[in-house]
């Protein structure tokens, strides 16, 4: 019954649900992450927010739930912010052209929760603006490594206000089989357990698709937790798919190539 009741609280860190803060997290130094993106989602006339990160000049990855809704939907990424509602010279705002959730992503489960946003223009790299390495396929971050996550969100699970700006967290990386045992359809292979409730820190609504960084390197996708119990959370492993997001991006860049069969 117990195990029942979990299962029936699991979430997804669904973005419209509002932006809840990186709880047990502090303000982040500014532009100190020079790879975040923020996420505006536009559908039909609602508005909705989630984290993504930079991987190449035009391309950010993300969790595929952030853009997985009915009707029309536009997506507008926003590079080098700190305050997100501030007027930063630094910011650089940009449409995405279009996107690429993985084949077997499903929203039962919240299994294979990836997808590339492809930029319609290139960003311009700087101080501010920045690309960060993914983890290869044969890397795995291991139990126990303290890694980060960062976000833009509400101040309070209590309250309805948004913090304007970007804030992180230390999270520790778990056990798998502590994950196991709350979500019915967790997968090892292409999910990381992260997050303990001693630490009482963890990631929440709407700070989905930011990246988990490990030793400089993007290892993780926020993804989903449970419902009333924020501890442990599972992440999407980004080693898991390098194979398929490499080939993506392959796809992009033929699709940038006049004459090629891919071209749009």
């Amino acid at each position: 019954m117990l195990l029942l009741l979990l299962l029936t609280n699991a979430f997804v860190l669904l973005p419209w649900a509002g932006a809840d803060e990186i709880i047990g997290g502090c303000v982040a130094k500014p532009h100190s992450r020079p790879y975040m993106a923020y996420l505006e989602i536009q559908t039909g006339s609602q508005t909705s927010r989630c984290g993504g990160f930079l991987i190449r000049p035009d391309t950010v990855l993300s969790a595929a739930h952030c853009v997985d809704k009915e009707g029309a939907v536009r997506v507008t990424v926003i590079l080098g912010a700190h305050n997100i509602r501030g007027q930063e010279q630094s910011q650089q705002e940009i449409p995405v052209g279009r996107w690429v959730i993985h084949p077997e992503y499903s929203s039962a489960g919240t299994k294979n929760d990836i997808v590339l946003l492809k930029l319609k223009q290139r960003a311009m790299i700087n101080k501010n603006v920045q690309c960060i390495c993914i983890a290869k396929e044969n890397e795995r971050v291991e139990e126990g490594a303290e890694c980060s996550v960062s976000g833009w969100g509400r101040i309070s699970t209590r309250w309805d206000m948004t913090s304007d700006v970007l804030r992180e967290v230390e999270m520790m990386v778990q056990n798998e089989q502590i994950c196991e045992q709350v979500f019915h359809n967790y997968q090892c292979q292409s999910m990381i357990c992260v997050g303990d409730e001693y630490s009482k820190k963890a990631t929440y609504k709407g700070d989905s698709g930011g990246p988990l960084v490990c030793n400089k390197k993007a290892h993780g996708i926020v993804s989903h937790a449970r419902k009333r119990n924020l501890f442990p959370e599972a992440f999407t492993r980004i080693s898991h798919f390098e194979p398929w997001i490499h080939k993506q991006l392959r796809r992009f860049a033929l699709q940038d190539t006049p004459g090629s069969p891919f071209s749009e």
